[in-house]
């Protein structure tokens, strides 16, 4: 193994010593009760099985029959989930086929990124992941239940599933995806489009057309950001079907995967000879894999907060210093749109996650060593399916990229490092994601310019205010103010001013979108101007130094951040409206960024 990566996974385990000791623990104990269901009155379980078939209750009824819990995060208003709809019908034939039973536990919210960036709607996002794990828990709370599959793709949604069944941690589990849509128009030519309308060279319906050719059928939208980040993780991480992550919706294979995703989870609960339960699946090893993936990959940044709180969720303590440090040994071996021109259609055509797999546990930047839904180690997920003969098969996964402008291994990457780095000043510490900067913007030194609303940004730059050098400041955007909304309406306008020619950048402790681009951004500080930050002290004027290679955060200033008055944020029009009011309790109560921007601080 790479020294580096050795010594963070050695710091991470004696840091989480005892809060992992307490989680394994409580999942153990949990596991040597066995199944809820041969516990309860003869009143509980004929309530859990009322409403099936006389040959399930019969079934169920029994010690010797696995049910499996369906949790899903289907609606149809979501490309990206409108698949799933089907799945539960297969998923129980699947099962009825081994002599087993599967329920639907329960659903999860699954709210689409997509359609409420820049709206109220987005306020709700970051919380939606600790609603969906709540829901997660409600869903598999009934204990009738010896193992669990979690449909979900998208952005929040996946990590909540995850959180939530950790909490079921002694539940063996498995990740179900629906993959991708087909490819429609290119991302280039869409962030073009999207860079020609910030510029008042194209109108409203020239974009709305270039974006529906964008994100046209169902399926996953196509580029890299978090839901595409998801499915990489959930690989990395042993915890989904290998190879199955980008395989196109309403295809043979998709549906032959699905079913054996169920035989798999079936082959790992205590009623089998392997019983794997995901608590002891997802352990310091698996989330440093899960790290190094995102890396590899030049994955979305809001994984930087995911991970902590996955990672929480299982009792491990990590911080973005141990995420920074592992992007110093691993190489950025993808480029997919934000980071190059390809999809991920073409990313997984070139050889895709089985490929990067294989190479990384080759040059050892990778934990082989772990437990799998499929076995204990990772070497099994280097492979990819294909259909033999109307059935699913393996195959070993590429050992050649078929497309160097892609995918290309350890030994001649695109980069030497992840570009995933932390920079830190007295202003506090932040994000910066550079796979996708040119190296000549990687660092600024300009003038602050102090917004409080993408709108006020948006209005700046039509007035035309904002011909110049400058860093956009965003405060009062982070978890407590208002929910941390992604900043993604910024990016062409930033994206804009860039190619006139002017050196910009952006400073916020609001997140920016999972396809962080170009432009030069430090995001998610921490501690955000609600929590006492600096970040809410700095005035129009003052210069503002972010160096990413030297981990620079700098205010440059007349007089002393800290000795000026607290700022007074009136955010009371983002606290009601779209259900906003609801989540008093989550603003009150949610830790900062670096801690998982969580309401599960204690779990």
């Amino acid at each position: 193994m790479h020294q580096t990566i050795t010594n963070v996974t050695e710091r991470i385990i004696e840091r989480s010593a005892d809060s992992r000791a307490a989680y394994l623990a409580r999942i153990r104990a949990a596991a040597d009760k066995g199944p809820g269901r041969h516990r309860m009155s003869c009143s509980n379980l004929a309530h859990g099985i009322a409403a099936e078939a006389a040959a399930n209750k019969d079934a169920l009824c029994e010690e010797t029959v696995a049910n499996i819990g369906i949790v899903s995060a289907y609606n149809d208003m979501l490309s990206a989930h409108q698949p799933f709809e089907d799945y539960p019908k297969r998923i129980k034939a699947a099962a009825a086929s081994r002599g087993c039973v599967a329920q639907f536990a329960g659903g999860v919210p699954a709210m689409c990124d997509g359609v409420t960036q820049g709206q109220d709607g987005m306020d709700l996002s970051l919380f939606s992941r600790d609603v969906i794990a709540l829901s997660t828990a409600v869903a598999l709370s009934h204990d009738m239940f010896d193992a669990a599959l979690c449909l979900g793709i998208c952005d929040k949604i996946v990590p909540g599933l995850l959180i939530g069944a950790l909490s079921f941690g002694h539940l063996p589990t498995v990740f179900v995806p629906a993959g991708p849509m087909v490819s429609g128009l290119s991302n280039k030519e869409k962030a073009r489009v999207r860079e020609d309308f910030a510029a008042g060279r194209v109108g409203r319906d020239e974009l709305l057309a270039a974006e529906s050719a964008a994100y046209h059928s169902p399926g996953t939208c196509t580029f890299y950001g978090t839901a595409n980040s998801n499915q990489m993780l959930m690989e990395f991480m042993g915890l989904q079907l290998p190879g199955g992550s980008f395989v196109n919706p309403g295809t043979e294979l998709r549906d032959l995967l699905t079913d054996a995703a169920v035989h798999s989870v079936l082959d790992i609960t205590q009623l089998g000879g392997r019983y794997t339960p995901i608590g002891e699946i997802v352990d310091e090893k698996v989330i440093v894999n899960g790290i190094i993936g995102l890396l590899a990959t030049g994955g979305s940044t809001n994984h930087t907060i995911h991970l902590v709180a996955i990672a929480n969720a299982a009792g491990i303590k990590i911080d973005w210093s141990d995420i920074a440090e592992l992007s110093t040994a691993v190489p950025l071996l993808a480029r997919v749109y934000p980071n190059g021109i390809a999809d991920v259609n073409h990313f997984h055509a070139a050889g895709g996650l089985g490929f990067i797999i294989r190479d990384l546990l080759a040059d050892g930047r990778l934990h082989g060593d772990v437990k799998t839904i499929l076995g204990d180690d990772l070497d099994t997920f280097a492979q990819e399916p294909f259909i033999d003969d109307a059935a699913l098969a393996w195959r070993p996964a590429r050992e050649t990229s078929l497309d160097t402008d892609i995918l290309r291994p350890a030994a001649d990457p695109f980069d030497a490092e992840g570009g995933m780095r932390v920079v830190d000043g007295a202003v506090g510490r932040a994000i910066v994601k550079v796979s996708a900067v040119e190296p000549e913007y990687q660092t600024i030194k300009a003038p602050a310019r102090v917004f409080h609303t993408q709108a006020a940004f948006a209005k700046a730059f039509n007035d035309g205010e904002l011909e110049q050098d400058f860093v956009a400041v965003l405060p009062g955007q982070g978890p407590r103010a208002i929910g941390m909304p992604e900043l993604h309406k910024l990016t062409p306008y930033l994206g804009v001013l860039q190619s006139r020619g002017f050196r910009v950048a952006l400073l916020t402790d609001g997140r920016m979108s999972g396809a962080s681009g170009k432009v030069l951004a430090a995001i998610q500080v921490s501690p955000e101007a609600l929590a006492g930050g600096l970040i809410g002290r700095i005035r129009d004027g003052d210069v503002i130094e972010i160096d990413a290679g030297a981990g620079v955060l700098r205010v440059h200033a007349d007089d002393e951040l800290d000795a000026r008055p607290a700022p007074e944020f009136d955010l009371s029009a983002s606290h009601s409206g779209v259900g906003r009011e609801l989540f008093a309790t989550f603003r009150a109560s949610v830790t900062s960024a670096e801690a998982g921007a969580t309401i599960f601080s204690g779990v």
